[in-house]
């Protein structure tokens, strides 16, 4: 019996999967900040068991996400320190901190408070360092100027992070009376710093589009996070609204009770402008509609914009912009079920393909 070549053995699947794994993008989280978030909005619409299932779905992938990463930093760490060191990936990390507000936002409807403040624990703790570690890291050392031009989509994804503090924080007064003043500040330094850091990352991002030249293939799925980034400020805000009477949400209540009408407004004129984007970027300049991790940064402010909605116009008694956020819940929800056939399609054929290694 001839032997096979070992140049021409199939990658085994540990071997396969280990690759997937060193490539393993750090905005991945993004699946968990989606099926989270439109589990919540289900829930406000009383869709019980639809909602359920949606969440166990954000559970699994966080607990295996969780995995992978804890597995690529101890295998592949060079590649780690390499997406920490990138401009274009490095601030993917936050959705780590904005996917483990999410779910412990929804373990909070549940009434699993004590795990939605371990959670809140653990996100704080890591925005805070990334927080300082990212933009040094990725930006402000590098040798490359003007920092400008490294600018993406990625980086309203810090935003995020900082409104998710806020929102899990503002959810956990109703049950700690105690604590109350605390998770005041908190909600209300977290929401505050979103929003300066929205306006600085809106700047330098609008200064990329607007002095170097745009390849189609860098209008890719992140710049939605500018649409989802005001949404979820507008959810920040619409529970620091409803938070009881605490010194500091005292004092700033009027005022975000007024701002995230106007921040409502802005990611609702901000939809046709990244519609538009997209038509040009496929179906104009004929980019391929292909999956790639990134869409969930798609998914994920679809969602938002229908929870801020909802809560927003329960908050404030604005049923018109309720009665938006509920009906395009469906269209988040349509686009969810889209993005996570064509993940599993791709994770299995990523896994099963016989791929082919040639040796020397």
């Amino acid at each position: 019996m001839s032997r096979m070549p070992l140049g021409s053995l199939p990658r085994t699947a540990p071997g396969r999967v280990g690759g997937l794994v060193e490539k393993l993008t750090p905005g991945y989280f993004a699946l968990v900040m989606a099926s989270g978030i439109i589990s919540v909005g289900l829930e406000l619409r009383g869709f019980r068991v639809l909602s359920f299932a949606l969440f166990a779905v954000c559970i699994a992938a966080y607990v295996v996400l969780v995995a992978l990463n804890l597995w690529r930093f101890a295998a592949y760490r060079h590649a780690m320190v390499d997406d920490f060191r990138d401009p274009k990936r490095a601030f993917g990390f936050f959705t780590f901190v904005a996917g483990t507000n999410v779910l412990g936002t929804r373990a909070g409807i549940e009434g699993w408070y004590t795990l939605t403040a371990w959670l809140l624990v653990v996100s704080f703790a890591v925005w805070l360092v990334l927080g300082y570690v990212i933009p040094w890291s990725a930006v402000l050392s590098r040798s490359e100027r003007p920092a400008v031009a490294l600018a993406n989509g990625t980086w309203f994804i810090w935003v995020v992070a900082s409104q998710s503090v806020a929102v899990s924080a503002a959810g956990l007064e109703v049950v700690s009376a105690d604590a109350r003043p605390y998770l005041a500040i908190l909600a209300v330094l977290s929401w505050s710093v979103g929003v300066f850091l929205y306006a600085a990352s809106a700047i330098i991002v609008a200064l990329r589009i607007m002095l170097y030249e745009l390849d189609p293939k860098d209008l890719d799925p992140p710049y939605w996070v500018s649409m989802g980034a005001v949404a979820i400020t507008v959810v920040a805000g619409a529970r620091i609204v409803e938070m009881e009477s605490a010194p500091m949400a005292d004092a700033v209540r009027g005022l975000v009770a007024g701002l995230s009408v106007v921040f409502w407004a802005f990611a609702t004129w901000l939809i046709p402008v990244l519609v538009a984007a997209g038509v040009w970027r496929h179906y104009v300049r004929k980019v391929p509609m292909t999956y790639v991790p990134t869409l969930w940064s798609i998914i994920f402010p679809l969602g938002m914009y229908s929870v801020a909605g909802i809560y927003l116009g329960r908050a404030d008694r604005l049923p018109i912009v309720e009665a938006i956020g509920s009906n395009w819940l469906w269209v988040a929800l349509a686009a969810w079920v889209i993005v996570f056939v064509a993940m599993v399609r791709s994770v299995s054929r990523a896994l099963l393909t016989d791929r082919r290694r040639p040796r020397s």
